[in-house]
């Protein structure tokens, strides 16, 4: 099959639409019509949870999920029935846009229940950018006094973190079958990392339910042993949901600080460690009934070293400066804060900001890095770095022996040119985005820590800022949360997704 040649210069896209052109186009308009209607019956069945919590606690505020689910649900039935004949093959240029779009609808329809709730009373920009923040793990929050507000919409705001985590996109693949049509182009399109052509069984539908089954599977474990450590059942399930989605919100306001529990925070640590890593190394695991895959995978190798020697780093410099009474105090909050960063987790002993010396900083830049790819984790991903570093060091290479032939090989196979390309390609837009985004934050009206740290904080999904945000977000002007609003689905689609419908030879061809 011969290649087909375009020069990335000027234009080269202008062509006439033809009349097969413009009949496609149409045909997956309503297909696409279809699938928004699939997606807001999905918005609408993850508030019934809360309805049902908010029946059990009796503490109000349950009629704004009522609404919400019939209304969304409505619409959704009407626009799934009348588009109902609509199948065509998704094509991976039309996936992008279909997972888009996915996270924009959910995200704002997620928002509903939130800026008509009494309890919260959120204008509709902090609902949306509460709703996005929780949906995408950023855990980035706007709201205050949390001790005090009603079961059920704490429940939504873990609930949403756990939905994101996995992804709703292979949450519908799992779970619908009628989305099979063009399924491995969109789970593409939503799975972090740039190995995205591996699956875990033949058919993307397995896969995908394989995803998820792993996913219930841990996080049930992870609320049993909250719940047996003395957190209450409520709790329990809440902060497992935000842990194994390394979402980082909470039930109350010092987050898992409010406990005080060495054991908590021990349970804590193992779990968001898991879910740092990629969770295809924990199928293999399981279902080989062997941990040798975690000690030969390189990624996992880096990344448990990265946590010790932070941790390493983080205990000495809370040592020398007193930070803590005791030493036993200062191991214990700095390891819980590296792997809460490390992870981008988000939860907290403390408020980074008020860390000595160097750490706040550090912590970002732990943040921004992530974990390992495959997992719920954000950041730029460690296979990314290691990749990036071959890459340099095959041009250092190359100076030495300008006529050799190098080939970057990552656990003994041979990396595609094309995922090279791709590293190389993302870690230069991380970068574009970030300055772009912080300069636009402080054309806005914000300092310039603030938008630097908060455009971090949510290109990686990370959630911990410093500047007006170190406490919360509340501080920011209403410019500021739409604009990171779209900076988190940016963070939480790994930049290609949204970046590729900035172009205009994607709408031209």
């Amino acid at each position: 099959m011969p290649y087909e040649v375009y020069e990335i210069s000027g234009n080269p896209y202008n062509k006439t639409m033809d009349t097969t052109t413009n009949h496609l186009q149409t045909h997956f308009g309503k297909v696409l019509l279809r699938i928004i209607g699939l997606l807001l019956i999905i918005s609408s069945l993850i508030m019934l949870p809360p309805i049902f919590i908010g029946m059990i606690y009796q503490d109000g505020d349950i009629q704004p999920f009522i609404h919400g689910f019939i209304t969304l649900f409505l619409i959704g039935s009407f626009l799934l029935f009348t588009f109902r004949k609509a199948k065509a093959d998704i094509k991976i240029r039309n996936g992008f846009i279909v997972v888009a779009l996915s996270w924009f609808i959910i995200g704002s329809s997620g928002a509903i229940p939130m800026y008509f709730s009494q309890s919260l009373n959120l204008s509709i920009v902090d609902a949306v950018f509460e709703a996005i923040s929780a949906l995408t793990t950023t855990g980035a929050t706007i709201i205050t006094h949390l001790d005090e507000l009603p079961h059920s919409i704490l429940f939504y705001r873990q609930l949403l973190q756990w939905l994101g985590g996995m992804g709703i996109i292979v949450l519908a693949i799992a779970i619908l079958p009628m989305l099979r049509i063009g399924g491995m182009q969109m789970f593409k399109a939503e799975t972090p990392g740039p190995m995205k052509d591996q699956k875990l069984t033949p058919r993307i539908t397995e896969t995908a339910k394989t995803l998820w089954y792993l996913y219930l599977g841990i996080t049930t474990v992870c609320a049993l042993s909250y719940y047996m450590a003395g957190m209450n059942l409520f709790d329990a399930v809440c902060h497992a949901f935000a842990t194994l989605a390394t979402g980082g919100m909470s039930t109350h306001d010092a987050s898992i600080g409010y406990f005080n529990n060495p054991l908590i925070e021990t349970i804590s640590i193992v779990f968001m460690i898991i879910a740092g890593f990629n969770f295809a190394s924990h199928f293999i695991a399981w279902r080989s009934a062997s941990v040798k895959i975690y000690l030969q995978d390189t990624e996992i190798k880096l990344y448990m070293t990265m946590i010790i020697a932070a941790f390493f780093l983080t205990s000495f410099a809370l040592v020398i400066n007193d930070s803590y009474p005791s030493f036993y105090e200062a191991i214990r909050h700095s390891s819980f804060q590296v792997v809460a960063m490390v992870t981008n987790t988000g939860f907290a002993t403390e408020s980074i900001g008020n860390m000595p010396m160097m750490l706040p900083l550090f912590m970002m830049i732990l943040g921004t890095v992530g974990a390992c790819a495959g997992s719920t984790s954000g950041g730029i991903k460690l296979i990314r770095l290691i990749l990036l570093y071959k890459l340099s060091m095959r041009e250092l290479y190359r100076l030495i022996h300008p006529h050799g032939k190098f080939i970057i090989k990552l656990d003994g196979k041979t990396v595609n040119y094309r995922v090279l390309d791709s590293v190389s390609a993302f870690i230069l837009q991380f970068m574009f985005l970030l300055i772009v985004f912080t300069l636009i934050l402080m054309a806005i009206g914000e300092d310039v820590t603030t938008s630097a740290t908060t455009s971090l904080s949510a290109l990686a999904n990370l959630g911990p800022a410093l500047g007006d945000a170190t406490t919360n977000y509340a501080n920011l002007n209403d410019g500021s949360k739409w604009v990171l609003s779209l900076v988190m689905i940016f963070g939480r689609l790994e930049i290609f997704t949204i970046f590729l419908l900035f172009i205009p030879a994607y709408w031209e061809s």
